[in-house]
Formats: structure tokens, C-alpha cells, sequence
């Protein structure tokens, strides 16, 4: 269980959608006065190095994260028929997307592209004084470098590392004592059960705290439980009369190849999703706007596309 390390798979397409989302999340919920809690389930170490051993290892941020910044305002090549991502991505970057690569762009000096945030700087970035932070972290070597990293902020008490199980962890916590909370959970998906788990997650919080704000980050892949989560999730959604958001990323299909000697290609992740309980009400419009983009700019081959559905 402990072989799954985020470094790995750091700015990846995967993250470009994951803290889009978040930071507009955030952006929103931070408006209000009153003070907000924020908890990440599976924080990883925080901070990774894209020009490190683990994200060279694995160059995903190539096709992710370090496409975006490469030509932001350009369109991909021409092609007979401009679809209306594209004339948009000509007029400029949908104002979250370029939220999120100032924000990347504030941890490096200029013109450097090697730190990458992952979600608990994200999120202590864009925190007020009165706000606070709790992470849940389990891989023994990532808790550690997490607390390391953390200690650099001098933070105080507004941050939290928990070396503890997210999903058993954050019962304790909910509901907060301001009852302003926002849950991200993002797990590797590497343990089969985690499928099942985020949901149950969700379900238990919803019972103890039914106006947090519930983001769950999904691979779209084929796997009959990847495809629950977004299923399950709603069913949750509307059973409790509340609103839900889902949005989708796919670069690439999903389909094996072969190589010209016959061996079998695996594809990676191919999709991504994040499925937002009781979402901001400006969110749907924004990712609505930015979604077609990232498709457009980030899209491997022909079946890339993006999805927003939302209810309640």
C-alpha cells in the first residue's frame, strides 16, 4: 500500500484539473467571513520537484502542467474548422486556468517551472489568518517530508500533519467548530478498496456535517469502480437534497495498442474527474469556460474532451 508516491505523477493532467478546480473552490469559499476548516485526505508530500528523479522518471508533467505554460495563448495547430475552444483560447485563457498557473507560477522565481504545489501549499496559499488546515498523510516517508516542507511556512497552528488513515481521520474533526469546511479527498486508487472507501467517506461526513463542501478527485478508467464513484456520489447528492457538481478532463483514449513488435501499450490515465458536493455557485460557469480549453490545449488525440453536469 505504500508504493504509490504523488511525485511520481506531479503537474500532471491529472493535477492541471485537480487544482483548477480547487483554487476557484477556494477562491470562493475564502469571500465569506467567517473562518473555514480545510481538510485533505491524502495530502502527499506537498511540494515535489518537476526537474527531480520521480517526475523525470515519469515526465507526465510534460503533457500536463509544462504543455499549459508552453505556448498559453496560442492555439494548437490549425485545423480546417476552429472549434470554439479554440477561437477561445486565441481571445485568452479562461480566468481559472490562469489563476492556476500564477499561483504554480508564485513558488518559482521567474521563468522557472521546477516546484510544483501540490494541494496542501495550494490550499494554505490562498487561507486568511483565521483559517485552518488540517492534512492527513499515511506513507511514512511522504508524512515526514510533508512536515518538513509545512515547517518551512512557519504556519503555527493554522496547519496540521496528521500521520493517520484520511478516511478514518477526518470523523473526528466534522462538524468544525465554525461549520465552514471544505474536504478534498484525492487517493492513489492504487488499493482497490479506496473506491469504495471515498464514498463511504463522503457519506459519513455528509451525516455529521451536511453543508461542507465535499471535493473527491476519480480516475475515468475501465474499471467498473472508477466508474461508481461519480455514480454513487450523486445518488448521495440528491438522496440528500443537495447540489452537486461533476466535472470531467479525458486527453487520450483509453483503448490498448500495440508497438510494432506486438507488445502491449498501456495508455496511462487517460481521464480524470472531480465530483463537488454542495459546489460554489460560481463554479459550473467558470469550468464551463476553461474545461473545453484544457481539452483543447492538453488533448493527446482525436477523443480528447471535457464534460460539466451538474444538479440539485
Amino acid at each position: 500500500m505504500f508504493s504509490y508516491r504523488h511525485a511520481f505523477h506531479a503537474g500532471n493532467h491529472a493535477d492541471v484539473l485537480k487544482h483548477t478546480v480547487l483554487i476557484a473552490i477556494l477562491r470562493h469559499l475564502t469571500q465569506k467571513d467567517t473562518a473555514l476548516t480545510v481538510f485533505d485526505t491524502h495530502a502527499g508530500a506537498g511540494l515535489y520537484r518537476l526537474d527531480g528523479e520521480y517526475a523525470e522518471t515519469s515526465g507526465e508533467a510534460a503533457n500536463g502542467f509544462l504543455r499549459l505554460i508552453a505556448e498559453p495563448n496560442k492555439a494548437p495547430a490549425p485545423v480546417k474548422k476552429a472549434s470554439a475552444a479554440t477561437k477561445s483560447i486565441a481571445a485568452g485563457l479562461a480566468p481559472v486556468i490562469q489563476d492556476y498557473l500564477d499561483l504554480v507560477a508564485s513558488f518559482n522565481s521567474k521563468g522557472s517551472h521546477k516546484v510544483y504545489p501540490g494541494s496542501p501549499f495550494i490550499i494554505q496559499r490562498l487561507l486568511r489568518e483565521r483559517d485552518k488546515l488540517k492534512l492527513f498523510e499515511l506513507h511514512p516517508t511522504d508524512s515526514k517530508t510533508l512536515s518538513a516542507n509545512i515547517a518551512q511556512l512557519e504556519a503555527g497552528r493554522q496547519v496540521a500533519v496528521l500521520r493517520e488513515d484520511g478516511f478514518e481521520g477526518l470523523k473526528k474533526f466534522l462538524p468544525p467548530p465554525a461549520r465552514r469546511a471544505l474536504v478534498l479527498s484525492d487517493p492513489s486508487y492504487e488499493i482497490k478498496n479506496d473506491y469504495a472507501r471515498v464514498v463511504a467517506m463522503v457519506a459519513d461526513s455528509m451525516a455529521r456535517f451536511a453543508t461542507g463542501t465535499y471535493a473527491v478527485w476519480y480516475p475515468i478508467i475501465p474499471r467498473p469502480e472508477a466508474h461508481d464513484v461519480p455514480r454513487k456520489l450523486k445518488t448521495l447528492a440528491n438522496k440528500a437534497g443537495k447540489s452537486w457538481l461533476n466535472a470531467t478532463l479525458t486527453v487520450k483514449s483509453s483503448k490498448l495498442t500495440a508497438d510494432e513488435a506486438g507488445e502491449v501499450i498501456r495508455p496511462g490515465l487517460p481521464a480524470s474527474g472531480m465530483f463537488i458536493i454542495n459546489p460554489p455557485h460560481t463554479l459550473k460557469a467558470a469550468l464551463q469556460l476553461a474545461l473545453p480549453q484544457l481539452a483543447e490545449i492538453l488533448g493527446q488525440d482525436q477523443h480528447a474532451t471535457s464534460t460539466v453536469e451538474s444538479g440539485g
